[in-house]
């Protein structure tokens, strides 16, 4: 995973709306939590949120008990800012996902938007799918989107490893069932396009 200083300067250098996975609203997203089955009152996490405008909607449409997490504080506190008063019963979380360690069985429902793309280190993804076994609750839903294998080879000047949804159920494997996927082509804010795939789990156990 790439380390904290490098996202800061991404954020401090570019604007919020002029990075390639800027997008005005999370829609494909917000609709995959919108169906999965979730309270609105349910333990909801966004890793690599960032900067993202999917905490306003999913304030907007009352979910109540969020978490974002991002290695970048300048990020967040974008999003604080933008949210005003509204960030306040948000937690913020200033952590590297491959090394945070959650509470068991936190969450039920776990959101990555083009983080785990990223992670092209073995050991890396080892990581992050033990802290999604251990901080998600059994039958709870898992979003996982990232570029797919036909999509970009890098990002930020960046390595990363696209997927099928079939690849990413062995990455994830057993204990992780595929309820959905679908595929996007994303506009960036340069006018190129990049495709991902979405896939939500349930964690079986």
């Amino acid at each position: 995973m790439q380390n904290k200083e490098y996202w800061e300067n991404v954020y401090t250098t570019k604007a919020t709306d002029s990075v390639s996975w800027f997008q005005e609203h999370a829609e494909i997203s917000l609709s995959l939590i919108q169906n999965a089955n979730i309270e609105k009152n349910a333990s909801i996490i966004d890793i690599g949120g960032g900067a993202s405008t999917l905490v306003d909607d999913l304030v907007l449409n009352g979910y109540s008990k969020i978490s974002v997490l991002d290695l970048s504080n300048t990020a967040l506190e974008t999003s604080q800012s933008r949210l005003g008063l509204a960030a306040e019963p948000i937690n913020w979380l200033v952590a590297d996902i491959t090394k945070i360690h959650f509470p068991e069985h936190e969450f039920d429902l776990w959101h990555d938007r083009a983080v785990f793309h990223f992670l092209t280190e073995p050991e890396d993804r080892l990581a992050y799918i033990k802290n999604i076994l251990h901080s998600v609750k059994p039958k709870g839903q898992v979003i996982i989107s990232t570029f797919a294998e036909d999509g970009p080879t890098k990002c930020s000047g960046l390595s990363v490893i696209g997927y099928s949804a079939e690849s990413l159920q062995a990455e994830f494997g057993n204990s992780f069932l595929i309820k959905k996927n679908l595929n996007e082509t994303h506009s960036t804010p340069s006018g190129a396009t990049q495709k991902f795939i979405f896939c939500l789990f349930e964690k079986i156990a």
